[in-house]
């Protein structure tokens, strides 16, 4: 997800007439399209950019485990590889937890949690305003490395990844600083009245995902820590070189040991790990069938839940959106960060009316998506995270072609254009952004989330068809509208069955914006003051100073 608005004058010092459009005249800071739109998808070619950034030799030492303060060895004696995505050519060596290593694990953070629970509010946010200090202090060190794991282009990770990340644990260390965990008193009589106290809930499971690493290590960890509690987080084993540089950065930021560990393996450590009796809440972001695997393993044992899982989100364009904007929008909910992003409005539905304005626009904005060296600032657009990641959504463009008949519009399997003469394609997990038009509700390409860069067009007639057809999905994490009748957008949005909606936007989402899925896209909510809510549970006290005690069981 997309981070506020914000250092616009540094990464785009001369502004474009599409920028300006896109505007509408609004001061910088409240822009009506998210930044990365603008900068890194549409604009680029036209502003004075800096030249290529330079990456060091990127090589890595082994990755070890890490918990009671300190790197650990994995006990296992099984390691796997961490492979950039954009040359296939192998980062580090990662040691896999065995069951031993994620008992200990969990034994730190039990042993860090009653003084952590107990540490003074401001003192606990202190420690954190540190950390987020030295993430932006390492901001363009850490998105080098976020961009070699995941192959995202640096123009992203250096501006987004780190960035929001840091954004979130500055949001909730401020927020237990100003009396944001405080309770609540109700006076009941003169000399009755009831108190509540938030708690923090012990040791819990943050269970990572490959398309944000770093961001999502942080919006698990930001409120999990700042509540009092301790964390054992396993990041996805396809993208794993945040986790040692995350859990050192807090050490040296003053966090006591084991108050944050580490430990990596693929699903078998992370279904160890949530099923674990010490764990108290599971915080998981994945997809659906494994969301619903580890929901089910943590009612075993009342575990507190957090699920934030896919989508297959409609873009819904009404009749008298401003069609500029609305291209803008469609191209980056579909192609920002290659696609792989749960929010995706994968499902473009315009109105019959504009299908030649729209796609004709929609074609001659596509030259703005530019692959290649994804250290150079001009690309926007890098490559899939994984070889078995390539073949799930190559094998979803060859269904769109060959099953369900869909019109290609752009793309499809071949590699895509280079931007500049030094990029190459020959390696790596490489993809053309790709668009279906003329689409049908009951194509697989529809129906199901490939988390690629494939967009399927919709065209309708009518807004309550429109409406009726963008529920008709058991996924419900986001929505979104284009239009210039504020009124019809409010009534279009309470219409759509999702967690989180746009309007004249897409995929901006700060941190003080709550954020979670209906239907099976999720359970809970993350960030915002509801966020923190979910790592608290509540005890509620009634004092009754009457000197009489209320009861029938007196003498007659």
């Amino acid at each position: 997800m997309l981070p506020r608005h914000r250092s616009l004058r540094e990464l785009a010092p001369d502004w474009t007439r599409a920028f300006e459009r896109a505007n509408h005249g609004i001061e910088l800071g409240q822009t009506a399209l998210p930044v990365l739109l603008l900068v890194c998808l549409l604009v680029v070619p036209s502003l004075k950019l800096r030249g290529k950034v330079e990456a060091d030799e990127m090589s890595f030492k082994p990755q070890r485990l890490y918990y009671d303060g300190q790197p650990q060895a994995s006990t296992s004696n099984k390691t796997f590889q961490s492979v950039n995505p954009a040359t296939e050519e192998v980062l580090a060596d990662v040691g896999v937890a065995s069951n031993a290593d994620v008992d200990q694990a969990v034994k730190a953070a039990q042993r860090a949690f009653p003084a952590w629970s107990r540490t003074p509010h401001v003192a606990r946010a202190r420690i954190l305003l540190k950390a987020v200090q030295l993430l932006r202090e390492r901001n363009d060190e850490i998105a080098r490395v976020e961009t070699a794991d995941t192959g995202k282009p640096f123009s992203e990770t250096s501006t987004v990844d780190v960035t929001t990340g840091a954004d979130v644990l500055e949001y909730f260390a401020s927020m237990v600083a100003g009396g944001g965990l405080n309770g609540e008193t109700v006076q009941l009589r003169d000399d009755a009245w009831v108190y509540t106290k938030k708690a923090p809930l012990g040791v819990c499971a943050g269970i990572g995902a490959w398309n944000y690493p770093i961001q999502i290590a942080l919006w698990k960890s930001a409120p999990c820590l700042a509540a009092g509690n301790t964390m054992v987080y396993k990041p996805s084993e396809f993208t794993p070189l945040h986790g040692e540089i995350l859990a050192d950065l807090y050490t040296q930021a003053g966090l006591p040991a084991g108050v944050f560990n580490v430990v990596h393996g693929a699903g078998d450590v992370g279904a160890y790990l949530t099923a674990h009796p010490a764990i108290a809440k599971v915080s998981f972001t994945g997809q659906v069938a494994t969301g619903k695997k580890v929901a089910g393993s943590a009612a075993g044992c009342m575990k507190y839940v957090t699920m934030e899982l896919g989508g297959k989100s409609p873009f819904i364009v009404l009749p008298d959106a401003e069609l500029d904007s609305a291209v803008d929008g469609a191209i980056l909910a579909n192609f920002f960060s290659t696609g792989q992003v749960c929010t995706n409005g994968t499902r473009v539905f315009v109105p019959s009316s504009m299908k030649t304005d729209f796609e004709s626009l929609l074609l001659k904005k596509m030259q703005y998506v530019r692959a290649g060296d994804v250290m150079d600032p001009a690309t926007n657009f890098g490559p899939l995270v994984s070889d078995v990641h390539y073949k799930k959504v190559t094998d979803y463009i060859r269904h769109g072609i060959e099953q369900d008949k869909a019109k290609l519009l752009y793309g499809g399997l071949e590699k895509p254009k280079a931007s500049s003469s030094s990029a190459s394609f020959d390696k790596g997990y490489w993809i053309t952004p790709t668009i279906f038009t003329d689409c049908r509700d009951e194509m697989k390409i529809v129906q199901e989330e490939i988390f690629g860069p494939v967009m399927s067009i919709l065209y309708y007639e009518t807004v309550d068809e429109v409406v009726r057809r963008a529920n008709e999905t058991p996924l419900g994490l986001a929505a979104g509208v284009f239009t210039q009748n504020i009124n019809l957008a409010h009534r279009v949005i309470d219409q759509l069955e999702a967690g989180i909606t746009w309007i004249n936007s897409w995929g901006e989402s700060p941190a003080e914006m709550s954020v979670g899925g209906w239907k099976q896209s999720g359970v809970g909510v993350e960030n915002g003051r509801r966020g923190i809510e979910a790592w608290v549970r509540t005890k509620s006290t009634l004092v009754d100073m009457s000197g009489v005690v209320a009861t029938s069981f007196t003498k007659l």
